[in-house]
């Protein structure tokens, strides 16, 4: 999801598009009674698909990014899971109403509110970048809401892509100038950097062109909010307590991504206090790794959810 240095910047300059869901209720029928609808779920933060039948997983999607990046996934599950596809409020076309206020706290809160309120039953939770620290952040703050959690390409603190010193605080100021930086461009700056950011995110040009597609649609005051709380999010200090089986998936390409021994060392430490996690490098990929190694990471994904 390279020198640290070369990787940080396509990461955090497109912003490690996130995703998030969009919603749908249950319906819920009692006997010898007339069938009565769940109250749908209605939230100015997020929406959620429901297909298939099963077992519930939910997927998250990262900075920028549409539900429509779990599709294949999605699609390959729905026979034997009911998949949850989350789109985030104010990414790739859908509407934002908060200015340039919190956005990955209160995100994490409405993802609590849907489980509840759906009735899901200790659902899976796979998240992509982003959507991977949303998980890991709803795994710390509601243990009893998630089975299981994979991180696809995630870190629990990326600004620790600046180096292991790096802390919330002083991350602070390059995640305000981030903020700028895309509320200030004008359209044809804008797209540019989105392209140039796009290639050092996948190996795979359509996949390329979907991202700066979803980026160009999105609301730029929802992505400057999103990007300055994920550079100032630090979940580190959560992991030591987690009692989530956590699988943290992570890409490393020789060709214009991040060397193998630059990203396990990174991942390692940024997940050493962690307790049992399982970390999965997938080579010959970039930060999409479902597009870049779909077979790959459907295999992933299949030994995460027998576990």
């Amino acid at each position: 999801m390279m020198n640290v240095r070369n990787r940080a910047r396509p990461m955090l300059r497109a912003l490690f598009f996130a995703s998030a869901l969009a919603m749908t209720a249950a319906v819920g029928a009692a006997a010898a009674e007339p069938a009565t609808a769940a109250a749908p779920f209605v939230s100015d933060r997020l929406s959620v698909e429901v297909v298939g039948q099963g077992p519930d997983l939910i997927l998250i999607p990262g900075l920028a990014s549409s539900r429509e990046v779990w599709r294949a996934t999605a699609d390959r599950l729905k026979a034997t899971y009911r998949v949850h596809l989350v789109q985030l409020s104010g990414f790739a076309g859908q509407a934002w109403t908060h200015g340039d206020g919190a956005f990955v706290q209160p995100e994490v809160d409405e993802l609590a509110r849907y489980i509840r309120q759906a009735g899901l039953v200790r659902p899976a939770v796979i998240g992509h970048s982003m959507g991977g620290l949303s998980g890991l952040m709803l795994a710390q703050q509601h243990p009893e809401l998630v089975s299981r959690l994979m991180t696809v390409d995630s870190l629990p603190f990326y600004s620790a892509l600046f180096g292991p010193t790096a802390t919330a605080e002083t991350a602070r100021p390059f995640a305000d100038q981030a903020a700028a930086q895309i509320l200030g461009a004008d359209a044809t700056a804008y797209r540019a950097q989105q392209t140039a950011a796009a290639q050092g995110l996948s190996r795979d040009p359509a996949e390329q062109a979907r991202i700066v597609d979803w980026s160009m649609a999105s609301d730029r005051h929802a992505v400057a909010a999103a990007i300055r709380d994920v550079m100032t999010t630090d979940a580190r200090p959560g992991l030591a307590a987690m009692t989530t089986p956590v699988t943290a998936l992570y890409a490393a390409d020789a060709d214009g991504g991040a060397p193998a021994a630059v990203a396990d060392a990174m991942w390692t430490r940024e997940y050493s206090t962690l307790p049992g996690a399982t970390l999965t490098r997938v080579d010959g990929s970039r930060h999409f790794i479902m597009a870049d190694q779909p077979r790959r990471f459907a295999e992933a994904v299949d030994r995460f959810l027998a576990d």
